[in-house]
């Protein structure tokens, strides 16, 4: 099993190149991410390879960084996505935004990924939620938690209150969000209107 290989590129494609490791070359399928980050033919090269074993072929599956390739290694563990669906996503998106796109169940941002559909998406999050929190945990990655939702929903309920009061929406909006970023603390709703209120009626 490759886990990792090192040698000169002998040959640069988008979706693939070959790596001549003491003469012997290796056709490894990349993401478009890593193909960004790879230096040109004849260079030396390192890259965290997938190896997958099938009845009649033996494909490898590089990529730039171990973040990348762990995350390649979840998305082929989710029904309905192999390694090509799985290379297309990471194509389409960085790694780092994909987990936290999966990681806050953000399918909108799951969506807009080519070839990412809305059932595509929900499997994803339904299915890989959990070990990419405790992926990110154990990398330290911060964590798009609850605490800005909830803000996020009190702005707009905020923001709601202040147009049924009469208030012109990009009025209200400006002033909410003069309000929010002088602030040096969270606020609840009623302090949040109130300040808002004040600084609307000059």
């Amino acid at each position: 099993m490759i886990a990792l290989i090192n040698g000169k590129i002998a040959y640069k494609g988008i979706s693939h190149i070959v790596v001549d490791v003491q003469g012997v070359g290796y056709r490894i399928f990349i993401p478009l991410t890593t193909f960004y980050e790879l230096p040109e033919a004849g260079q030396p090269v390192t890259l965290h390879v997938h190896t997958q074993v099938k009845q009649d072929a033996i494909n490898l599956f590089g990529f730039y960084t171990l973040q990348e390739r762990d995350l390649f290694q979840l998305m082929i563990s989710v029904s309905g996505i192999g390694p090509k669906i799985a290379m297309n996503i990471l194509s389409g998106i960085a790694a780092q935004e994909l987990l936290q796109a999966i990681s806050s169940g953000d399918l909108g941002k799951l969506v807009s990924v080519p070839g990412v559909g809305k059932k595509m998406a929900e499997r994803l999050v339904l299915e890989l939620k959990e070990k990419v929190i405790k992926k990110m945990m154990a990398d330290q990655i911060p964590i798009a938690d609850d605490r800005h939702k909830a803000s996020q929903l009190i702005k707009e309920d905020v923001l709601s209150a202040l147009v049924n009061l009469g208030y012109k929406n990009n009025m209200a909006k400006d002033a909410l969000d003069k309000v929010i970023q002088s602030s040096k603390e969270e606020l609840t709703l009623d302090q949040l209107l109130k300040k808002t209120l004040k600084l609307l009626a000059g």
